[in-house]
Formats: C-alpha cells, sequence, structure tokens
C-alpha cells in the first residue's frame, strides 16, 4: 500500500513522471496542463530526476524533439491540451508510425473556437486515428496509475506505440483528492529500466528511419502497424492486472457498475462516469435497475468486449463529451453503435453530447437520461438519436 498525499491532477501526473524518471521531457507548456512539466521542470532544477528537459518554441517543436529523443534510445514523456495537442497533429502521426512508445499525457480541453480553456474531449477524439494507444481517468488516482501503466504498456517490445494517459481539465487537472503514492523503488522496480529497440545511436547497426515511402509499400506498412493494435489491447489488460497485482489496484479495459442485470445502462468516459456511479446507486435504491459501463481504454477500440458487456440491455445511452460536427452523433457513439450491429445485438441506443467547454454536468441531469433510458426500453423505439444535454434553448 503506497502512502495516502493530498494532490491535485497534475501535481499526480508530474509525481509519476518524478519517480518514473525519464531520459527526455521536451515540453511547451499550455493551460490546463501548464503545471505537469512546470511541477517536472522544478524536479529537474532540484536534481530529483535525471531528465534532459528541452524548453522548445511550439508544441510541433515539442512532439518532434519527443520523436527525435525516442529513436535515438531514450524514455521520453510530454504533457499537452487541445490545441497543443492539435499543433502537434503532423507529429502524432509519424511518431505512432515509427513505434516510438512516447508518453503523452494529455489534460482534455475545448478546441477552439471560441477560445475556451475548460474540458470536453474534443482533443484527444480527433487525435483518434492517429495510431495513438489512449487511456482514459476518472478521477486523481487513476490519472496517476494510468500513466505508470502507460510507460509499461507502450514500452513491451510486442507493442512498441505511443500512449496518451488523458485526464479531465480542470475537473481532474485542479482537483484535489487523497491517493495512494507508491514507494519511489517499487514504481521504477514495476517500470523496469527502459529497453531501446534499435536506436538511432547504435551506430554498429545504423538504418533508415522515415524514409520516403510511396506506393510501392506504404500499404504494407500501413498494415504491419494495424497488426500492432490486438498485441496493445492486450498489454493493456495484462499490465493492467500486473499493476492490480503489485499495487492492489486493477485495471482492464473497461469497468462496469451493477451492469450484470441492469435494464438500462449508460457508457461514459472520464470524470463524468464518476458522478454517474452516484446516479446508478441511488437509482438502484428505488428499484431502477440501472447500470453503467466506465470505458477506460478507448484506443485500441474493445468492441467486440463492449458489445459483450451490453448484449442484453433494453436501452442504453452513449455519453459524449465531443461532437463530430457534419455525422449527426457524437464519435464514441459511433463506434459503440457499429460494435453492436457487428455483433448483432439489437439494443436501442441513444446518444447525449455534454459538457462542451466544461459545462458542469449534474447528477440530476445524468438521472433524467436514465428517465429518458425507461421510456426506450418500454418502448422499444429511440425518437430522437442524438440529443445535447443541459443546453439552453
Amino acid at each position: 500500500m503506497g502512502i495516502l498525499q493530498p494532490l491535485e491532477g497534475n501535481m499526480a501526473v508530474a509525481e509519476a513522471m518524478r519517480q518514473i524518471n525519464p531520459d527526455v521531457v521536451a515540453a511547451y507548456p499550455i493551460t490546463p496542463s501548464t503545471e505537469i512539466v512546470q511541477t517536472f521542470a522544478t524536479f529537474v532544477a532540484d536534481g530529483k530526476v535525471d531528465t534532459n528537459y528541452v524548453a522548445v518554441e511550439s508544441e510541433h517543436s515539442a512532439m518532434s524533439a519527443c520523436t527525435a529523443a525516442a529513436a535515438a534510445g531514450g524514455r521520453v514523456m510530454n504533457a499537452t491540451s487541445a490545441n497543443g495537442l492539435a499543433l502537434m497533429w503532423e507529429i502524432l502521426y509519424i511518431t505512432a508510425s515509427l513505434r516510438l512508445p512516447v508518453m503523452l499525457t494529455v489534460v482534455n480541453r475545448a478546441l477552439s473556437g471560441n477560445i475556451n480553456i475548460h474540458c470536453d474531449h474534443s482533443d484527444t477524439m480527433g487525435a483518434r486515428d492517429a495510431g495513438w494507444i489512449q487511456l482514459y481517468a476518472e478521477n486523481v488516482q487513476e490519472s496517476y496509475d494510468n500513466l505508470i501503466q502507460a510507460v509499461a504498456i507502450g514500452e513491451r517490445m510486442d507493442v512498441r506505440l505511443p500512449v496518451m494517459s488523458c485526464l479531465d481539465g480542470f475537473l481532474v487537472s485542479h482537483s484535489y483528492e487523497l491517493l495512494e503514492v507508491e514507494d519511489d523503488d517499487a514504481v521504477r522496480e514495476w517500470v523496469g529500466p527502459y529497453k531501446p529497440n534499435r536506436p538511432l545511436l547504435d551506430i554498429e547497426n545504423p538504418y533508415t528511419v522515415g524514409p520516403l515511402d510511396l506506393y510501392d509499400f506504404y500499404m504494407e506498412h500501413k498494415r504491419s502497424q494495424w497488426e500492432a493494435y490486438p498485441t496493445a489491447m492486450q498489454a493493456v489488460i495484462e499490465e493492467g492486472k500486473r499493476f492490480g497485482d503489485a499495487f492492489g489496484r486493477h485495471y482492464g479495459l473497461m469497468e462496469t457498475v451493477e451492469l450484470d442485470d441492469a435494464d438500462i445502462a449508460i457508457v461514459a468516459l472520464g470524470s463524468a462516469a464518476g458522478t454517474a456511479k452516484d446516479v446508478v446507486e441511488q437509482l438502484r435504491d428505488q428499484g431502477v435497475k440501472a447500470g453503467l459501463l466506465k470505458l477506460r481504454c478507448f484506443r485500441p477500440f474493445p468492441g467486440e468486449q463492449i458489445a459483450a458487456a451490453l448484449a442484453g440491455r433494453k436501452a442504453v445511452c452513449v455519453m459524449d463529451r465531443a461532437a463530430s460536427f457534419g455525422a449527426g452523433t457524437g464519435p464514441l457513439y459511433h463506434e459503440i453503435a457499429a460494435a453492436m450491429y457487428g455483433a448483432g445485438h439489437a439494443v436501442p441506443i441513444q446518444n447525449i453530447i455534454y459538457g462542451l467547454g466544461g459545462r458542469m454536468l449534474r447528477p440530476e441531469e445524468i438521472e433524467t437520461v436514465f428517465r429518458d433510458l425507461v421510456q426506450i426500453a418500454e418502448s422499444g423505439k429511440v425518437t430522437e438519436t442524438c440529443k445535447w444535454l443541459g443546453v439552453r434553448e
């Protein structure tokens, strides 16, 4: 058992980074993730880590430097949010395609315009096809735990992929929580020393990185990259179990709450799942068979496992903290609806878009979602596929 400490989400992430002691951090701070790299920079200045901290002129440069450092053979970490992640866009694809296990904490924030510094998931949802593993945290404890596991997942020789460890801006990043912080030596032993795979600095074994790749081989290379993600999904499961065996907090692809016998269920990512848990318990006390599926791993997408967990429900609502403009529904809904259809489960599924730009999600609003699901379950029909929750008319 670790030592209980009151830390906010950003501080907890910085503490995990200190314990891991990466070789390189190249960063350009942006709200609300600024505290992570700012705090870590003090660890560097105070000699608490051996990290080479590189101050760059933009987020594009930050990810470029991280990618180069990882290719050279270093353990590399960074943090960003929203517009910063968007400025990294070009390099995100390159990092994943080169199979470089860069660890990026993303403190989720709304993308401009208009300018907004508060939470939604539009930043990481926009990057969902860049090839990065994506893990989402409900609270401060999970933000700390997920980053430690991310290192073990991404650096496995059978994976070698970059990982986004995501937490909700301000709602988690700036909220204090009493969490278990593990012993430094125990964390470092669990993560283990970094093992580079064909580093560029190995001058005895030179090879080319990132060459021109036209139609003659590009498709084969993309197929090779495609085949990494089933293995990555298994790594999320195995490292979550290994983490639990070591520290007592087990993780998987998802978490279910009262779902086994539920008639109606909500699917949610991030901090909203914590609020939904309380509502589920209240409704259970009232005799409503409500349940929750909290998705932790969004990439690789565990469609088969989600479909199995939601099979047999009479009605399901997918909660999206991002809008997929022009698609008619949110991005999480697209994937869950496709997974359910592909598995042959004819369950009525509604989509709720909520909390954009940091708008608060109240328990009574989640209760109205469940009350609507009761009516959908009774009728067997969804009259309005996508609804916006908490919007002023």
